[in-house]
């Protein structure tokens, strides 16, 4: 009895457990509608205000590990709510944990068409781990604006 009642609570508890972990999680949807506003407000704000709207760690583009990064078209950061420390810097080359350009892939994959998904490799700041990343881009003029989110 007390093997089965240990049982139980443990099942309960991993049951329990489960939702926390999922929830922690972005889905692909919430960083689709993420990037969609922060388009949106990139349009209506300006790059100056939208910079420091994007960069706010307590602001309305930050949630969870989901924030918006933005580049300009030459590969340039203009804002990062991961580190806004970037903003500025030239990000042309950076490559992900495995060596693949992904800001140049970025670049090319929304040449003809606005919107891409980039898969890449990339240091998850909540679990403080390198997983695989999926960031949803959409090309607005000058600017790359995305989201990405990780392997559940």
């Amino acid at each position: 009895m007390i093997r089965r009642t240990a049982s139980l609570v443990a099942v309960a508890a991993a049951l329990l457990a489960a939702p926390a972990v999922a929830a922690d999680h972005a889905t692909p949807e919430q960083a689709k509608s993420l990037v969609a506003e922060a388009v949106a407000y990139l349009r209506s704000k300006g790059p100056d205000e939208a910079t420091k709207a994007f960069q706010d760690p307590k602001g309305s583009f930050r949630r969870g590990e989901l924030y918006v990064f933005v580049f300009d078209t030459d590969g340039h950061y203009v804002a990062s709510g991961a580190n806004p420390k970037l903003a500025g810097s030239n990000a042309a080359d950076l490559k992900d944990a495995e060596g693949k350009p992904i800001v140049q892939a970025m670049i090319s994959e929304t040449k003809d068409k606005p919107n891409a998904v980039i898969d890449y490799v990339w240091l998850n700041r909540q679990t403080n781990k390198v997983e695989h990343k999926h960031s949803y881009v959409t090309r607005d003029g000058q600017y790359i604006v995305g989201a990405g989110t990780y392997d559940q």
